[in-house]
């Protein structure tokens, strides 16, 4: 029977191991634009934030709270995301993340007020920013091991090539069309998501069946030999008892009453049963392994066999690992936009022209690509722990964030954008892939945990720029917004280093729970071992019941007289 064309094209792809590459290579270039028209045009919105004052009269507090509702529900659908992602497929997810994206993006061009725009970009296009990269994400992931952090670190820099582009392109082509033309230009752009969905063919990983054949054929015989030992067991106890009898009676013509012959017949009986069950060891093991599904099997089929997950797993909550790093991700939000937001301003309040602040979102956004490509590098060759990676660049990226607040010239400032650029680069593209490595959580429960994981993330995206805008209303000083962020990435340094620690911890608890196992299979091992030792003395003994000894001496004194 014929597999229809387009389950054939768009269906899942089949390999015996983790491909890394094959159809790989196209959800890397599909998660590429699905990062240029999520978080790239995200990072873009700020070049419209003077118009949308303008056209309505409302504050810039008013007005940035567009962007804040729209990554607030980028990250607090996550579970959603998750659990649709489970149920449908995340071909069909993404498809409609993509409609949803160019749906709020073009609708937003005809609003008549700023609260329209909170549904419209707010809602409508965060919740299609989070359908789409979470289950992108999540399958390039899948169909790479060995070069994964590389992969994705390359991937996930189209969000900087839509800051390096979309900024200085949009804010030429708004003084000639407008932004309402500007945005449904941009939503007709996004629109490519919906052909990036199609290329998210779920990936199935099937050992190829070595020697079947054989094996079957192994199975059959080790059933004969089982059989047969059973067969010759049998034989053996009615030959004991019969022989017994005979010799009793004299038809065998020879009589042997020697301990010697007792001591052979036992050695026998027991060689044979240890035999017997070396035998049945070695058939049960093939049988077993032929009842078990390549999905069960996960060590020898891999993770990513296709199985009915669930739809919302919270369970990764219980382990301790995925604690710790959802408080780094958590912590480590709150520098991620507010920088963005403020560093213009800041500059222009250290005595920088505003023609020339324009340019430090630009250094970050070259810096940024640099340290993704970079990144995927190192992580690519490094025999450590690439949480420990990941932790370094953390603690860079704060102290970069402290030196924002100290410096007052141009040209430290755009060293700091630079620096900044570039370590946002290495964590931004690295902290979601690396809860697919064994350091966190593991392949295997990355597609429940990464919803969770964004889920958390989503109090601080929402908070970080009014925490800051509070701060530098307080103060009078946009430095102030920094110091917050410096902060919070310092606790999610603190929050990563602890990483480590509790997943060890935790493997040595399963380990000891593995061997309080392994000690109670011997018991049980060595208790069926003696009963079936008792059963052989029992079975022996009869060569040796009150009957035969009777009848022995029957014959002694007949063999005497």
């Amino acid at each position: 029977m014929t597999m229809p064309h387009s389950q054939r094209c768009l269906g899942p792809k089949v390999y015996p191991e983790v491909p890394d590459g094959g159809w790989g290579w196209a959800v890397a270039m599909a998660f590429f634009v699905v990062e240029v028209c999520t978080y790239g045009t995200l990072k873009s919105l700020g070049v419209f934030l003077q118009d949308l004052m303008e056209e309505f009269g409302e504050s810039n507090s008013r007005v940035s709270w567009v962007i804040s509702i729209c990554v607030f529900i980028f990250t607090f659908t996550a579970p959603l995301s998750t659990m649709l992602s489970n149920r449908f497929g995340c071909q069909r997810v993404v498809m409609m993340g993509g409609f949803l994206i160019s749906l709020g993006t073009i609708s937003s061009a005809f609003t008549n007020s700023i609260n329209e725009m909170y549904i419209t970009i707010g809602v409508v296009s965060g919740l299609g920013y989070c359908f789409s990269f979470l289950p992108t994400v999540t399958i390039l992931a899948q169909y790479f091991s060995r070069r994964r952090a590389l992969v994705t670190s390359v991937a996930s820099s189209g969000e900087s090539f839509a800051v390096f582009t979309f900024a200085p392109a949009f804010t030429v082509l708004k003084e000639h069309i407008g932004w309402r033309y500007c945005l449904v230009i941009l939503g007709t752009v996004q629109a490519s998501v919906i052909a990036c969905g199609l290329l998210l063919r779920p990936i199935i990983i099937e050992p190829q069946p070595a020697k079947e054949d054989s094996e079957s054929d192994k199975e059959s015989l080790c059933l004969k030999q089982m059989q047969t030992a059973y067969e010759l067991e049998n034989e053996q106890t009615r030959t004991s008892i019969s022989s017994g009898v005979s010799q009793g009676s004299g038809d065998s013509g020879v009589t042997s009453l020697s301990a010697s012959d007792g001591d052979l017949r036992t050695a026998g009986a027991e060689g044979k049963a240890v035999e017997w069950e070396v035998q049945d060891k070695e058939c049960r093991e093939p049988s077993l392994s032929t009842l078990l599904t390549p999905g069960e099997d996960m060590d020898e089929a891999g993770p990513l066999h296709p199985s009915r997950p669930k739809l919302l797993d919270f369970s990764v909550l219980k382990d301790g690992a995925f604690i710790w790093y959802s408080l780094f991700g958590l912590f480590a939000t709150l520098g991620f936009f507010a920088p963005q937001l403020y560093i213009i301003e800041l500059s222009k309040s250290r005595g920088v022209e505003p023609s020339m602040a324009s340019y430090m979102l630009s250094v970050m956004a070259v810096a940024e690509i640099f340290g993704r490509l970079s990144i995927g590098l190192v992580l690519n060759r490094v025999r450590c722990r690439k949480t420990l990676v990941l932790l370094g660049c953390v603690v860079l990226l704060c102290l970069v964030l402290v030196a924002f607040t100290i410096v007052w010239e141009f040209w430290g400032l755009v060293v700091c954008c630079a620096l900044y650029g570039y370590f946002m680069g290495t964590v931004g593209s690295t902290h979601i892939p690396m809860l697919a490595e064994e350091d966190v959580v593991g392949i295997q429960k990355m597609a429940s945990s990464v919803g969770v994981y964004v889920f958390i993330q989503s109090f601080a995206g929402l908070a970080g720029p009014p925490l800051g805008g509070v701060l530098v209303d307080v103060t009078n000083n946009y430095g102030a917004a920094f110091y917050s962020c410096a902060v919070g990435m310092g606790l999610s340094a603190i929050c990563l280093a602890l990483v480590g620690p509790a997943k060890s911890g935790m493997c040595q608890r399963q380990s000891g729970d593995g061997e309080k196992g392994r000690s109670i299979d011997e018991e049980e091992k060595m208790s069926q071992d003696s009963g079936q030792a008792d059963f052989l003395e029992v079975d022996l003994a009869l060569d040796y019941s009150p009957f035969t000894q009777a009848v022995d001496q029957d014959n002694a004194s007949v063999i005497g007289s």
